[in-house]
């Protein structure tokens, strides 16, 4: 089983070292599953999970408790939450569960590659008539609030030879990765920063050459910016990274623009043109940017780590594989987001959101578009993410180590290679700046759900779909959406069978964490058991589509279903039905593993002199089935200009307070919302028996805040600080920054002392060394040291064939062969003493041989890591067997 693991999970097994990341918690040694003491959750995996964007989240049923914290080897998750019922305990990622076995993947069909679409009439992916050169960067770091370490202010830069004037500039920023690797041992791959002794930083921001060199080729300049300081210390962040990510992507931005102006040396001579600025974010990096494109419209209140002006002007974003833990978009920066069909990180495709969620939020004219790529997965974008043009040790994202997918599996008709994929990815941000910095709208049918495609990006299938632009709401389902026949109005995040809206996994039905109910969130779900069903569903008033060419619908089927038929038909308010034609949709390739009920958007011609329009009409040719549709709009060729709405920003606030020492204590946690329009969100939280709760906020002219009381008890035992989360969501004239706050709980007790007694430090070949830590007093959260064995000050070491090779691997993640002394290895012996128990035996079992080796000495140096600051040593004498 450890050859196995090692072979299958190289990136994953990530031997720990001296000092750990500030973002993770130690790794103690227990058996897989779940620990639940005092108010701290632990969940231990059987091997080692992914270094994920996604990240792994508990979840007590539907309630979401928090994002773990992980350890250094990515094997164990803490959190410190309240829990009502053990039994509901569950871990997530992305939507799906990690702490239940695997089943076999379940197809629905059979998995048909869609036919390549016509080819457009331009192509974004061939080389521009410009010369390239490649530069780098590295600027004094910077410190940002929540991160102890500073962040890195380091890049790389390809820019056009001989461009004259200033250029477009591009900006990348890559997601969430581990970010340091031994040159020598493939298994060692952590999450810190800086990186020790001995480990090299995983140049992650070197992954988009590619997508660079191109964009140079044809006149842009392209700077790709490391973020490994926010990685290894973002969990300890309410919003997993987003400000920080933001406040690094705008002090490179103020960086360029002061080297646009003059003001000292930039690394290449090209100067970038400021007002024409395109934004590219991977995984967390997405959401990261799209903070940054909030945060320089609307700049967040207070201290974020950047304050100075902003000199620059984001014209859109390219969003790949990207999460949106806060659901809130940027409605009024246009954006291109890539969602890969077999994801295995961000495997519910949240990245959606950047779409659905700008409905109702500002005027509804910046393009967003969505490109469903049917095989890619998360990784392979980045170059330094993919096996076998890595410098690190990388992997396929889709599900490691677990049964066949007959989709996504490597080899599978309908997966893509790393090339490939890359290839895509750079066809379409080249796509994507063309639109947004060079206004050249004869890239948009690419872009907008047109249904062409970039043959520069072959074999790669590509669909998109768009909102905004030059196009007119029609039906946009709310409360009042009416609807008969075969058609009802479906909640998109319930779990209740009669609202939801189906339990295939739709990008379309991601629900926000923190959310206990969304009723705003609605579909119109369509199920028919005949052909000719007809299904009419009713806005709230009749609409005009004065001006509108086409009907576009985004309509969805499950994964693999035959192509469907639908004749569109059109009520106007006369009470006259008119035919429009038919449309067809064929479900993706997809299995329960993946998100492929996608809608992809389909179009009927609009009768010229049509009046307003009161009803849609969907009347499905096929036997039997469902779809639901996302929406419909008035469609017409070409973009509208975008300018940007004085929307007020919402944020949730935190409040610090000290735990006390008794009695329960109330505070208020302010939501602050600026701007002077009405402006309406939602707040979720938990009341406080610990239930979820749910309020609407409606904030009037000249209001400017709303509060939710958080309750706690406070008590004499040591513990971790908690968090008791308030998060927000905006649903009209208003754009979320901080979408989670709430009240952070310090804990003001002393650490309990400790104690070590030997209870058999001196033993003969076979035995077992043990040592016993005894606390002074119990404490509410788990007491975590690390060991690191040293070289005994005189004698002869013990060996790693000197003692148990279970144990050995199970504490270092290394072989015992060849045999070597303990101090040289990754070795760890992680003790953890659980919340409410006082006392634990350390073991090392050692071996008995027949090689007369005299006697053999062990130390090790025992570091407190929770709490931290304490430290002391042990010993122990191995004699040889009699």
């Amino acid at each position: 089983m450890r050859r196995t693991v090692a072979l299958l999970l190289p990136l994953l097994l990530a031997a720990v070292i001296p000092a750990l990341p500030a973002s993770a918690a130690p790794e103690p040694p227990s058996t897989p599953g779940w620990t639940v003491a005092g108010g701290e959750i632990r969940w231990t995996a059987p091997t080692p999970m992914p270094a994920s964007d996604a990240g792994v989240e508990f979840w007590e049923g539907d309630k979401f408790l928090g994002m773990a914290r992980e350890s250094a080897n990515l094997r164990t998750f803490t959190l410190n939450a309240q829990l009502k019922d053990r039994a509901a305990l569950q871990v997530r990622s992305a939507g799906r569960r990690l702490d239940v076995t695997e089943p076999s993947a379940a197809s629905f069909g059979v998995p048909e590659l869609p036919a390549l679409q016509p080819e457009a009439a331009v192509d974004p992916g061939k080389p521009g008539p410009y010369a390239t050169s490649t530069g780098a960067y590295t600027l004094d770091s910077i410190k940002l609030p929540e991160y102890a370490a500073p962040i890195e202010m380091d890049a790389v830069v390809v820019a056009p030879k001989g461009a004259s004037g200033k250029r477009p500039l591009v900006l990348f920023l890559h997601g969430r990765h581990a970010t340091c690797y031994s040159k020598t041992n493939p298994n060692q791959v952590t999450l810190q920063w800086p990186c020790p002794a001995g480990l090299t930083s995983i140049p992650s921001h070197r992954g988009y050459l590619k997508a660079q060199q191109l964009l140079a080729s044809q006149g842009y300049l392209t700077v790709s910016i490391s973020a490994n300081g926010i990685n290894a210390q973002d969990a300890m962040t309410a919003d997993a990274g987003a400000q920080g990510r933001s406040s690094l992507v705008r002090h490179h931005l103020a960086k360029w623009a002061d080297w646009s102006s003059g003001r000292g040396t930039a690394p290449v001579e090209v100067r970038a043109d400021m007002s024409k600025v395109l934004l590219v974010g991977h995984s967390r990096g997405g959401e990261g940017v799209n903070r940054a494109a909030t945060d320089s419209l609307t700049p967040p209140p207070g201290d974020t780590g950047f304050s100075g002006p902003v000199r620059w002007n984001i014209r859109g974003d390219v969003l790949i594989g990207p999460t949106i833990f806060g659901h809130n978009p940027a409605p009024d920066v246009p954006s291109v987001t890539f969602l890969p069909g077999c994801d295995g990180d961000v495997s519910d495709l949240q990245g959606q959101m950047f779409l659905d969620q700008t409905r109702g939020l500002s005027r509804g004219a910046a393009l967003h578009s969505a490109l469903y790529v049917v095989g890619a997965n998360h990784n392979f974008f980045n170059s330094e993410w993919t096996p076998g043009q890595a410098e690190a040790p990388a992997q396929d994202d889709f599900w490691p180590g677990q049964t066949p997918d007959p989709v996504c599996s490597p080899g599978t008709p309908t997966r893509l290679t790393g090339d490939q994929q890359q290839t895509m990815g750079a066809t379409y941000i080249a796509a994507s700046a063309r639109l947004f910095l060079a206004r050249d709208s004869s890239v948009l049918p690419l872009l907008d759900g047109s249904g062409v495609r970039a043959p520069s990006a072959d074999p790669a299938r590509v669909l998109s779909h768009a909102i905004g632009g030059d196009r007119k709401p029609f039906v946009v389902p709310d409360g009042s959406t009416t609807v008969s026949g075969a058609a009802r109005v479906c909640q998109q995040t319930s779990r209740d069978p009669a609202i939801a809206c189906g339990g295939f996994r739709s990008p379309h039905f991601v629900g926000f964490r923190f959310a206990s109910s969304q009723p705003e969130r609605l579909s119109v779900a369509l199920n028919w058991t005949a052909a000719g069903q007809p299904a009419e569903v009713r806005p709230a008033e009749p609409v005009s589509l004065h001006g509108s060419r086409e009907l576009a619908l985004r309509l969805a089927v499950p994964a693999n279903t035959p192509a469907t038929r639908f004749g569109v038909s059109v009520t106007d308010q006369s009470g006259q039905k008119h035919s429009l034609g038919s449309v067809s949709v064929a479900g993706l390739p997809g299995t329960d593993r993946t998100s492929s009920a996608w809608a992809q958007e389909v179009r009927v011609p609009l009768p010229a002199g049509l009046g307003r329009v009161s009803a849609l009409e969907l009347l499905p040719e096929s036997a039997s089935g469902q779809a639901w549709l996302i929406d419909a709009y008035g469609w017409n060729k070409g973009l509208v200009p975008v300018v940007p709405a004085r929307l007020g920003r919402v944020d949730a606030t935190t409040t610090a307070v000290d735990e006390g020492n008794e009695g329960t204590q109330t505070h208020n946690v302010v939501v602050t919302a600026s701007g002077n329009g009405t402006r309406v969100f939602r707040l979720f939280y938990n009341t406080p028996d610990n239930r979820p709760a749910t309020k609407l906020v409606t904030l009037k002219p000249g209001e400017h805040r709303t509060e939710v009381p958080v309750s706690f008890t406070g008590n004499t035992r040591w513990s971790a600080d908690t968090r008791y989360p308030v998060a927000v969501q905006a649903l009209s004239n208003a754009v979320v920054g901080a979408a989670s706050g709430g009240l952070l709980v310090r804990n003001d007790d002393p650490a309990p002392k400790v104690t070590v007694t030997p209870v058999a430090d001196s033993v003969a070949e076979g035995g077992v060394l043990k040592w016993k830590l005894t606390l002074s007093e119990a404490a509410d959260a788990g007491v975590i040291f690390a060991a690191l064995p040293i070289a005994p000050a005189a004698g002869t070491e013990l060996s790693t064939t000197d003692v148990d090779a279970e144990w050995f691997w199970q504490n270092s993640g290394e072989e015992v062969l060849p045999s070597r002394p303990l101090s040289s290895t990754q070795m760890y012996l992680w003790v953890y003493i659980p919340p409410g128990q006082t006392s634990l035996e350390v073991t090392v079992p050692t071996l008995a041989d027949s090689v007369a080796e005299g006697e053999e000495q062990v130390r090790f140096r025992f570091e407190g890591q929770q709490p931290s600051g304490v430290e002391f040593e042990v010993t122990g004498k191995v004699a040889d067997a009699a």
